[in-house]
């Protein structure tokens, strides 16, 4: 049985860790909100783009973009995740590595080879621990991402993309070549609710060509909007398809924003409960243990004046 002083300093050292928790809660409470405008505010842009490549598609006679053409027997298909950089987010990065396990065996039983591109450290560190090549990686906005960083990692996959297979890419840092890949796919955390973060798991490129009423969830659709272009629907094709591809890669890094945070408040405040919850039990084991030393105290107290009364 552990003495008093032993109680004392476990409650000491639980009550330390409950003000860490708590704060941690507090922080990520105040990070959804902002989170969540941010998401909100991302999709009348991604909506509209989607809607003018709808109908730059529907005007361009035949959808051959290489962004929109299936390759025949593709051999490589990239992978890009999208983790956090810090921990204390309960099951957030787990759940969306299982869905790259998932993806990557997937891919492997289909006979193509998958190249792991990762966003943030944890993601870099669970693949680093496991020796598994990745072929390169992104850190350090998983809570606040920008525009920016979505477009730097797009923009590298697009070129690796059109290159294809079988050929060489310069690396965005000058620091060699990487071959290029014949599918593009993305792994992130969907923010539904506050207590409900999905994986979800999406090929980019080649773009899916689907009819979608929900502008969510809508790929480049047929809807007909009275649209003029200057110059013709291929150029603007072939310029906004990569800035398209860049939204969806930021929208996909917003919503993980979203659910990182809601999965840290959620992580907390279970951590929080527990340590208060630990605290009040050893405070009780302490108090009882306490309680029997003044009883055996004063037991010993009334013998001995019994034995000197005799």
């Amino acid at each position: 049985m552990a003495s008093i002083r032993e109680l004392r300093s476990r409650i000491r050292s639980v009550n330390s860790t409950k003000k860490i928790t708590k704060a941690q809660e507090l922080i990520a409470t105040s990070r959804i909100t902002k989170a969540q405008a941010r998401v909100v505010a991302a999709k009348p842009y991604a909506h509209e783009m989607t809607e003018v490549l709808s109908e730059l598609a529907s005007n361009s006679g035949s959808l051959d973009h290489p962004l929109l053409v299936e390759r025949e027997q593709p051999k490589r298909a990239g992978v890009l995740v999208v983790t956090s950089d810090r921990g204390m987010c309960g099951g957030y990065n787990s759940n969306v590595l299982r869905a790259t396990r998932e993806l990557i065996a997937l891919l492997r039983d289909e006979g193509k080879e998958p190249v792991l591109f990762v966003m943030g450290q944890k993601g870099v560190g669970y693949f680093s621990f496991r020796d598994t090549s990745v072929a390169d990686s992104w850190t350090g906005f998983s809570q606040s991402p920008d525009y920016s960083d979505a477009s730097n990692a797009s923009n590298f996959l697009v070129d690796l993309f059109l290159a294809g297979s079988g050929e060489q890419v310069e690396r965005p840092d000058g620091e060699g070549t990487l071959e290029g890949v014949d599918e593009l796919h993305l792994v992130y955390t969907k923010f539904v609710s506050m207590l409900t973060q999905l994986p979800e798991v999406r090929r980019i490129a080649p773009l899916v060509v689907t009819e979608d009423d929900d502008p969510e969830e809508a790929e480049i659709h047929s809807s007909s909007r009275n649209y003029s272009f200057e110059p013709g629907p291929e150029a603007l094709l072939e310029a906004l398809l990569p800035q398209y591809l860049a939204t969806r890669v930021y929208a996909a890094l917003l919503d993980s924003a979203a659910s990182e945070s809601a999965a840290r408040r959620t992580a907390m405040k279970a951590a929080t409960d527990n340590a208060e919850e630990l605290a009040t039990s050893l405070s009780r084991e302490a108090n009882q243990l306490r309680q029997a030393q003044i009883t055996q105290e004063i037991s010993e107290i009334v013998g001995g004046s019994s034995a000197l009364a005799k």
